[in-house]
């Protein structure tokens, strides 16, 4: 990993992790079992890579980061940290590892995880209705998250976050096939992340135009990422994952590799970077930084 791009990732959480501070309830804010299992997953060491897509997205478009962004990226964040929550959870992926750290359950109870999940679902969408814009770009991106986390809407729709879950628990102890692997990666992983880009975009102030490209970009970066988490899942160890290794394997997931091998999973991600990066040539060197953190995606370790 570059310089820069160690940089950018490291400002970028430094940004969120400050408004995160400030948005959460503190540990000793009753009730306190709840208000400390929300930290305890929302602080276990995420990189925070969906609000620095967000801020290099929005950078690229206005040339800084725009004030108020954090707040965006703290919402997202917290959207990510309860899906991870939820996903731990005995009923879906029953793994007592995250992060290197114990999972939301297993140190406060299944009650208090769910709960947990459920109350960083909702702090983010009140983060969201006091972003200091224009009304009717807050409520562009609170559509546009709501959808990237939603199941689809009777086909009018693609399912996001939560629709690529329940495709993903149907989908076990089955043969998986191309199609069901790209909608269950599109959907469960994929959507957030491009949500995370084409918000950043739109808090920016950026054109009906520039939002599909980002979009585009956000779509081919996204799948990519998951791809690469497949493989890393089969060929990494639990301490270098930090969480715990072969689980997709053990239950049979429905993963990239177990459909096209991991040297073909490799170079698909590679290409769908390089499409990724063609969505943005108009920006020239401004789209670098974002570029940059698009690149890491595919080539992180863990």
């Amino acid at each position: 990993m570059s310089t820069d791009v160690k940089e950018i990732l490291k400002s970028g959480a430094s940004i969120t992790d400050a408004a995160l501070e400030v948005l959460l309830p503190g540990p000793d804010t009753a009730p306190h079992s709840i208000h400390r299992a929300m930290r305890h997953s929302t602080f276990a060491g995420g990189k925070r890579l969906r609000p620095v897509l967000c801020y290099e997205a929005a950078r690229m478009i206005c040339g800084h980061v725009p004030e108020g962004i954090a707040d965006l990226g703290s919402a997202i964040e917290m959207l990510h940290t309860y899906s991870l929550i939820h996903d731990d959870l005995p009923a879906l992926d029953n793994d007592d590892l995250r992060r290197g750290k114990p999972t939301c359950h297993v140190v406060f109870g299944e009650a208090i995880a769910i709960l947990a999940g459920d109350a960083l679902q909702t702090l983010a969408y009140e983060t969201l209705s006091k972003l200091p814009i224009k009304a009717e770009l807050a409520i562009d991106i609170v559509r546009e998250i709501a959808i990237a986390t939603g199941t689809g809407v009777g086909g009018t729709l693609p399912p996001g976050m939560i629709g690529g879950q329940v495709m993903d628990i149907e989908g076990e102890g089955t043969r998986p096939t191309a199609q069901q692997v790209d909608a269950i990666h599109r959907a469960k992983t994929g959507a957030l992340i491009t949500v995370s880009i084409v918000t950043g975009g739109i808090y920016a102030g950026a054109g009906a135009d520039t939002v599909e490209k980002l979009r585009r970009f956000g779509q081919r970066a996204g799948l990519a990422f998951q791809i690469v988490d497949d493989v890393l899942d089969v060929t990494q160890s639990s301490e270098q994952l930090g969480k715990t290794a072969g689980k997709d394997t053990a239950t049979d997931k429905a993963t990239w590799p177990a459909v096209f091998g991991i040297e073909n999973s490799i170079a698909q991600a590679d290409e769908l970077i390089r499409d990724a990066f063609a969505e943005l040539e108009e920006f020239g060197p401004a789209a670098d930084p974002l570029k940059s953190v698009a690149h890491y995606l595919v080539e992180r370790k863990h």
